[in-house]
């Protein structure tokens, strides 16, 4: 049984108010619906904040008035999480927030990868035992898609975006699967100059404060107690950029975070390292460079020679795809428009 039977009653709308409309939800379980409208209908509240529109509940029945367009996304909105609670999983205001941006794109082409278009809201998800992700903005959809099809991926964007997140979440699926007999997880330790043996403690103990984003990844998707193993058993294994040249990376989830620390030869070095039946991906920000003055990215070296390269595919993100605290997107923002307005100056100067 489809999740919401939708009528489109008849209107009688004054004049000039053609363009509104007036959608009737009906769902079949009255438990996932009280679910849906959240604790004192929070989620219903949210999702008229973000689109503008009137939202009525009725036992297991919606009511949804508002412009034509705003009504129409609300629907998919609401179908969407409707779906990911009938799966057996939660929501909270971070799922409606992505529901409305997946909403509003539905009808946007995707650029990965067969150009489809969305008319009905149908986002990407990655699972494992221990928990699903379902795509919350356009072009995290695009970049989980590039993930399960793509063997080189390059996730391009700020902070806040899920890119590193879901390339670790992706990672432990296929490990989770046996698509992949191991992860590698580098991140170029910038701050200590590639030279950590000043450091105190074993390999694992002298990068672990580079690698914190990503070990967090994995404890959201796999059990404490078998990351831990894993790690024992070098299955996910701890390799520091500095460490890996002439090694070949074969039936591995091959992860280079941070990358836009990487100089030049470092990111080729890193790059050919694939071996058979891996995947590797690569996820930094352009314009968070650490590396000294003067120093070229290898990041933005790669992203220039291997444009239109077959089997690649670079997904690039921006403050549109934070989904973290909603003053994050604004602080993105704001950065965003002095770096511009600084060139600018410096082009004028």
């Amino acid at each position: 049984m489809s999740a919401a039977e939708v009528k489109n009653l008849p209107q009688n709308l004054p004049s000039g108010a053609s363009d509104m409309a007036h959608i009737v939800l009906t769902f079949d379980n009255n438990k996932l619906a009280s679910a849906l409208y959240g604790q004192f209908d929070e989620n219903l509240a949210r999702l008229e904040q973000k689109l503008g529109v009137d939202i009525r509940s009725r036992g297991n029945q919606l009511t949804i008035k508002g412009s034509a367009p705003a009504a129409e996304q609300a629907r998919r909105a609401l179908d969407n999480l409707y779906g990911i609670l009938q799966k057996g999983a939660d929501i909270g205001q971070s799922d409606v927030d992505g529901a409305v941006r997946m909403a509003i794109a539905a009808d946007d082409q995707l650029t990965l990868p067969t150009l489809e278009r969305k008319g009905k809201v149908s986002a990407a998800q990655i699972s494992t035992r221990k928990k699903t992700i379902y795509a919350r903005s356009l072009n995290q959809d695009a970049y989980m898609r590039a993930l399960e099809r793509s063997e080189l991926v390059f996730g391009i964007g700020p902070a806040g975006t899920g890119k590193t997140f879901l390339a670790v979440a992706h990672a432990a699926m296929l490990l989770e699967r046996g698509m992949v007999e191991r992860i590698v997880l580098s991140r170029p330790a910038v701050e200590a100059g590639e030279r950590l043996g000043f450091l105190p403690g074993d390999m694992k103990e002298k990068v672990d404060p580079y690698l914190r984003p990503l070990y967090d990844a994995l404890y959201e998707m796999m059990p404490a107690d078998k990351v831990e193993r894993a790690i024992a058993a070098e299955v996910i294994e701890i390799a520091p950029l500095a460490f890996m040249r002439g090694r070949t990376l074969a039936h591995s989830a091959v992860i280079l975070d941070e990358a836009q620390n990487t100089t030049p030869m470092q990111m080729k070095m890193f790059l050919t390292r694939l071996g058979e039946n891996s995947r590797m991906i690569v996820t930094g920000d352009p314009t968070q460079i650490d590396l000294p003055q003067n120093t070229k990215s290898g990041l933005v070296e790669a992203l220039r020679i291997l444009d239109g390269v077959t089997g690649m595919v670079t997904v690039r993100f921006n403050e549109g795809d934070v989904v973290r605290h909603p003053l994050v997107a604004e602080i993105v923002k704001a950065y965003d428009r002095d770096g511009k307005l600084a060139r600018g100056l410096g082009a004028e100067s």
